[in-house]
């Protein structure tokens, strides 16, 4: 575990309150809400999926709030119940059917987008569906409904292979970016590809960013290298209960399996 996560224990904490705080918070990692015919990346949730999955989390007690107020109330003592919820790549539909979801479930989330490719698309799928990305006016729309805006870079670039001015751009200058649309510089960052290395850390750390996230980043686990589990459509009440329960001992997503409704009442079969 990295010094950068042990620096967040009081100074007298209560075994129970210690073991809290070493460990990572439980962060879900979704894409892409809309309707769809094919995903070969498998990064696509249906918004009725979706809404299946937030009720999951509150009728356990769960709250779905963003990365930067989790680990803000991780610091103040009191994120028992509370859940990350991310969006990575900054798809347009997160406005149009992920933001209206979230608000009616009383959630917040936090949205990582790539100010170097406004209303654009994902051209770093190259087996599509073409998605389209966040104007500036959308990642405008999304912050006035309280969610939190981060940076995924500039354009989605893997910083373990980027070059010195290519780190700069995706993380430093992301940043700067987004302060002019959104008024505020972001807090939070999210790697590429979930490719993380210490240099990308440092580079991140360096550009004045309070926290990223990963996927899996093994021994880089810490502030700044936070894992997350991967959520998709295929993810019904006993998948979401297993990854549940086996955090933070094990991280990667699980094998997909066919979709089908929530609501199983065996929370070990995934349907």
């Amino acid at each position: 575990m990295s010094a950068d996560w042990a620096r967040t224990r009081r100074s007298t904490p209560s075994k129970t309150l210690l073991r809290h705080r070493l460990s990572p918070p439980w962060l879900l990692m979704y894409h892409s809400v809309t309707e769809y015919t094919e995903d070969p990346y498998q990064i696509t949730v249906s918004p009725d999926r979706l809404h299946h999955q937030l009720s999951w989390l509150g009728k356990r007690g769960l709250t779905g709030v963003s990365v930067g107020e989790l680990l803000r109330a991780r610091a103040a003592g009191r994120s028992a119940g509370l859940v990350g919820l991310t969006f990575d790549d900054g798809y347009a539909d997160f406005v149009e059917h992920a933001v209206p979801l979230l608000r009616h479930h009383g959630y917040t989330a936090t949205v990582f987008v790539l100010p170097g490719r406004l209303g654009g698309g994902n051209d770093w799928d190259p087996l599509g569906p073409r998605k389209p990305l966040l104007t500036e006016e959308g990642i405008r729309a999304a912050a006035r409904a309280g969610m939190e805006i981060g940076s995924h870079g500039l354009r989605h670039e893997d910083l373990t292979t980027a070059g010195d001015d290519v780190l700069r751009q995706e993380t430093a200058h992301s940043r700067a970016l987004l302060r002019e649309i959104t008024g505020g510089a972001p807090d939070g960052f999210c790697y590429a590809y979930g490719a993380v290395d210490k240099r990308a850390v440092d580079a991140v750390r360096t550009a004045g960013y309070g926290y990223a996230c990963a996927i899996d980043p093994g021994p880089l686990t810490g502030r700044y290298a936070l894992p997350r589990a991967h959520i998709g459509d295929t993810d019904t009440t006993g998948r979401l209960y297993l990854k549940r329960v086996l955090h933070p001992v094990r991280r990667r997503a699980l094998p997909a399996e066919p979709a089908a409704p929530l609501g199983s009442p065996n929370p070990g079969g995934g349907r």
